[in-house]
Order: structure tokens, then sequence, then C-alpha cells
């Protein structure tokens, strides 16, 4: 089994930058992609960008492409989203999801094993 403890997240105005980070731990070796996805109340959980934890390609939705960036800490054993420009619509909850089903970076929920508990990003306007 794999647990993620996620950290980061808060309230922050439209314009800002938070980062969120993912620690995660147990059977660390079984893990081929770590990823991000958001749930806003109402909707549906949606993928937010995703990384290799070998090979270290990324793979990013179109609504976030140029201000989130994922990224791994390999000292720390971690993956961090930084966020920058944010915006009223980034508001939801952040969930670290990890997956040693699939070798490649995957948007699909239904491919990701392990989840974290998720953590709360507001940006106000």
């Amino acid at each position: 089994q794999v647990q993620l403890a996620e950290s980061g997240g808060g309230l922050v105005q439209t314009g800002g930058s938070l980062r969120l980070s993912c620690a995660p731990s147990g059977r660390t070796f079984s893990i081929y992609v770590m990823a991000w996805f958001r749930q806003a109340p109402g909707k549906e959980r949606e993928f937010v960008a995703a990384i290799n934890w070998t090979g270290g390609s990324t793979d990013y939705a179109d609504s976030v492409k140029g201000r989130f960036t994922i990224s791994r800490d390999n000292a720390k054993n971690m993956v961090n989203l930084q966020m920058n420009s944010l915006k009223p619509e980034d508001t939801a909850v952040y969930f670290c999801a990890a997956t040693g089903s699939v070798y490649y970076t995957n948007r699909h929920v239904g491919k990701y094993d392990y989840w974290g508990q998720g953590t709360q990003v507001t940006v106000s306007s």
C-alpha cells in the first residue's frame, strides 16, 4: 500500500501563488506516476497535472498550462505543485494521486490507485 500526505493550500487573492506538496510513504517503489486532481463543489473530479516518477515527463490540463508546474523533489521524496496566477475558478479541493498500474502520465481518475485526503485551495476575487 501507498499513503499520500498532502500539505499546502489555503486562501489567496486572484493573481497570487500557492504551492502544494505530496509525500508518498509505504510501497513507494511501486509508483510510476503521480498527479494532482481537483474537485469543485457540485463538479466532478478533474485532472490538473501529472508527472512520471522515474522519467520526469509531465502533462497538464489546458486550464492550468503555463500557470501551474508539477515537479519532483528527489531529496525529500515528494511531488510539488506550484500554482501561479491563480484565478477564482481554481478554487477546489486538490487531491494528490499515485498509480503503479500505468507507466505513463494519465488523465483518468480511474487509473489512479492511491489518493490523499485533499487540501482546500480558495482563490478570492
